[in-house]
């Protein structure tokens, strides 16, 4: 059976106790259908034409999102925000994969039961932002198809032309 994405994001809203908007349904089934984080452009491009939904929009309805931990935000070393739907119970206590050569990020939300860093006395951890860098599955080299010249960026620089004669 399919899942019906936006039936789903407007459940999640609903108990929220919150109005439920057609732009909060539609940017988190957008999150959901996603198999790794978005950034804004990513999500505001994966957002029907139709749907009407400006780009001050889908600032808003992520920052509410996040607000209402229905979505999360993750830091990006290229100081761009990407989201993703917020798991279970520990949103706020798991680690991300960011592959240096595509951008992707996906979160990694098995650290082990109870991970927590050993802190000094008196300290209380909040929350663990934990990323890990390397190379998807897509971007490694073992895959043999892969061609790493398509991604604009590759290890956080930007890609400088190169001219042949």
């Amino acid at each position: 059976m399919a899942v019906n994405f936006r039936v789903t994001a407007e459940d999640m809203i609903r108990t929220t106790g919150e109005r439920v908007t057609n732009a909060r349904i539609e940017i988190l089934a957008t999150l959901l259908k996603a198999e790794a984080a978005l950034t804004h452009g990513e999500i505001e491009a994966r957002l029907s034409q139709a749907s009407g939904i400006d780009r001050v929009t889908v600032y808003r309805v992520l920052d509410w999102l996040t607000e209402q931990n229905l979505a999360h935000k993750i830091s990006g070393d290229d100081r761009v925000w990407r989201f993703n739907v917020a798991g279970a119970a520990s949103a706020h206590n798991h680690a991300h994969f960011k592959c240096n050569c595509c951008n992707r990020v996906i979160c990694l939300d098995d650290l082990g039961r109870g991970f927590t860093p050993e802190l000094p006395a008196g300290y209380t951890p909040q929350e663990i932002d934990l990323t890990i860098k390397g190379l998807c599955a897509d971007c490694s080299p073992t895959n043999k198809t892969h061609d790493p010249r398509k991604h604009k960026v590759v290890t956080g620089r930007p890609r400088r032309a190169v001219v042949r004669s």
